[in-house]
């Protein structure tokens, strides 16, 4: 799942900057460690481990048997279900499962946790794991456990963040666009295969791409050349509406789901 972003540090910035002979200018970009990234990262890690112990000493993974999306235990009143299955992976054969999302995680997270913040990017990362859980809880009868429902968030995000901050890109951004969009559509097209929760993928990307229109970073460039710096222009309240309207949606979907089903 890989990417290319429009290099860190280099930008066309808006009138009446001056410019430099070549028209870029270097500009000072968020740098804070993504320390929530890592925890995440490090955190799931952990529980796959636990699975692998739990597997070693019982013969079955309890941590699955507890945690992992189960329509009819979660309509039986198991709510944590909706965000546990973030944390879980398989843990039988080859750790592919969760190697491919965690590198997602890494390639994704890093970044836009540093134009995010940690606690927006927390919120992002966990309302898209949720609201992918619901749309699989909504449309898929099967067990279904892996962050890959947060992941499509992250993606979902980062189009939105070069979208709404194309200006500040120039020519680079169409490139950068086209590569969300392709990331999107060969991953939704490799969740058609057997034993993939394409369902999950849809409804993290939506909670994602939600999020991130409400609540993503709005950059502006200040200072004067050049000591250039980009702040972010999204108000607090963005965030409040973010986390808002998601949680709305998609608890309203997890709702119907589970007085009115459409698969058991």
């Amino acid at each position: 799942m890989n990417m290319t972003h429009p290099p860190e540090g280099t930008y066309t910035p808006p009138p009446p900057q001056p410019a430099s002979p070549s028209g870029t200018v270097s500009v000072a970009l968020p740098s804070s460690r993504p320390a929530v990234t890592y925890t995440i990262l490090g955190v799931t890690v952990c529980v796959y481990l636990l699975q692998i112990l739990s597997r070693f000493i019982f013969g079955e993974d309890l941590l699955i048997a507890l945690g992992a999306k189960a329509n009819e235990l979660i309509r039986a009143g198991q709510l944590w279900r909706f965000f546990t299955p973030m944390l879980l992976h398989s843990s039988s054969g080859l750790p592919l499962h969760i190697g491919f999302n965690m590198y997602a995680l890494y390639i994704f997270g890093t970044g836009l946790e540093r134009r995010y913040g940690h606690e927006r990017f927390l919120l992002l990362y966990v309302l898209s794991g949720f609201a992918g859980t619901v749309f699989s809880f909504l449309f898929s009868s099967v067990y279904s456990i892996g962050a890959s429902g947060a992941i499509f968030g992250l993606i979902g995000a980062e189009g939105i963040f070069l979208v709404q901050n194309r200006k500040l890109f120039g020519a680079q951004v169409g490139k950068a666009i086209n590569n969300v969009i392709f990331v999107v559509a060969i991953n939704l097209f490799l969740g058609l295969s057997p034993g993939i929760d394409n369902w999950g993928h849809v409804g993290g990307l939506m909670g994602g791409l939600i999020f991130a229109w409400f609540a993503g970073p709005h950059w502006r460039v200040e200072g004067i050349y050049p000591n250039l710096h980009v702040v972010d222009q999204r108000e607090p309240r963005g965030v409040i509406v973010a986390v808002a309207v998601v949680t709305l949606i998609f608890c309203t979907l997890a709702a119907i789901g589970m007085w009115f089903p459409f698969v058991k």
